[in-house]
């Protein structure tokens, strides 16, 4: 039997981690095993795996060990195939489509803030998932505890992803952008020549989400009419329960029924009006822990006519898969497939980005 390729079997079996929401340490003993046997020559490794001394490397255990001799053997590794076995149930009908009418991702993390994993891994993986570009959105200064870019390390990003896609797969390319903070008075955590140089701006409210209705209305839609901002970022900033959602869980009885952090108050009528007015997009947020807006605001929203980016919010490349919530949930809410902005060719999202300018 023909031997696997051991570090493409790690590397998958880190993604499906990744996106069942799995442990970060669980899911760092496979990319750093795939890490480590990815700098050997291949017949070091089988010699190694012959001998039994693939965990004398450092970063491969006795687990990951296991799983490279099965991989060698010509064997999916035991590990891989119980989790594709209990991977979930497909999309079906109009999610499925939707889902597949996806040409990329608007909001993304990476490294450089409080991702997980280098940039490359994150586009490599959007790759793998039939992308044609990804929008690497890390967090704005003002948010410390995520590792927020100041404006010199914003900046330096913007050249490292240009050097980057010169070397990326043909027909794939890293968008710029940045998920920038909403700050109290509405301003936008970031220095707008920066923001002008960006190509999707996505700006989220991740402090003082307990400020009363009209305070938080305020702030929004001065964010909205912002002409640098292209997304409204998880509106709500609540979280749910991850725990307690599934593919088609609505998130909002398990909320009720375990409550991580509510969601904010704003007059959902004047933002949603804002936003269609200005041809700002309502970002679906697709992570399991945060599944925001509500149902009851997202069709709203679909009420008031405005577009909206499914987003994955992915902090680890496996999590890139999680568009499949996100696009159950516009399904349910009425969202037609051309008001998403990221189902649209890329030169297309850029114009309507660049027409907010």
């Amino acid at each position: 039997m023909a031997a696997r390729d051991p570090v493409a079997d790690l590397r998958r079996i880190a993604f499906l981690l990744e996106r069942a929401n799995e442990g970060t340490h669980r899911v760092r003993a496979f990319r750093t095993a795939a890490a480590v046997l990815s700098r050997l020559p291949a017949d070091e490794v089988a010699a190694r795996a012959d001998a039994g001394t693939l965990t004398e490397l450092a970063g491969v255990g006795s687990v990951t060990a296991r799983c490279v001799m099965e991989s060698l053997a010509g064997e999916e590794p035991e590990y891989l195939r119980r989790l594709v076995a209990t991977a979930g149930t497909d999309l079906q009908g109009a999610a499925a489509d939707l889902r597949a009418a996806l040409r990329g991702d608007c909001h993304t993390h990476s490294d450089w803030s409080d991702g997980g994993s280098p940039v490359e891994e994150m586009a490599l993986a959007a790759v793998e998932l039939g992308h044609d570009y990804l929008v690497l959105t890390d967090h704005s200064p003002r948010l410390r505890v995520a590792r927020g870019l100041t404006a010199a390390r914003l900046a330096r990003q913007i050249e490292y992803v240009a050097a980057i896609n010169r070397s990326l797969p043909a027909g794939f390319r890293i968008l710029t952008g940045i998920e920038v903070d909403i700050l109290e008075d509405g301003s936008l955590d970031q220095d707008p020549e920066l923001l002008a140089e960006l190509d999707i701006v996505v700006a989220s409210v991740h402090s003082g989400l307990r400020d009363d209705a009209r305070r938080m209305t305020r702030r929004m839609l001065a964010a909205i009419e912002n002409p640098h901002v292209d997304i409204l970022g998880h509106c709500t900033g609540r979280k749910v329960p991850a725990a307690r959602v599934g593919l088609g869980g609505d998130g909002d009885r398990g909320h009720r029924a375990g409550r991580t952090r509510p969601p904010s108050e704003f007059d959902a009528t004047a933002v949603f009006q804002a936003c269609a007015e200005l041809d700002k997009a309502v970002e679906i947020n697709s992570r399991p822990d945060r599944l925001d807006p509500p149902k009851r605001l997202l069709r709203r929203a679909v009420e008031a006519g405005c577009r909206f980016a499914v987003n994955s919010d992915a902090h680890a490349p496996g999590q890139l898969d999680w568009l499949r919530y996100g696009c159950e949930r516009a399904v349910q809410c009425g969202v037609e497939p051309d008001r998403v902005v990221n189902s649209w060719p890329v030169e297309r999202l850029l114009a309507w980005a660049a027409a907010h300018s």
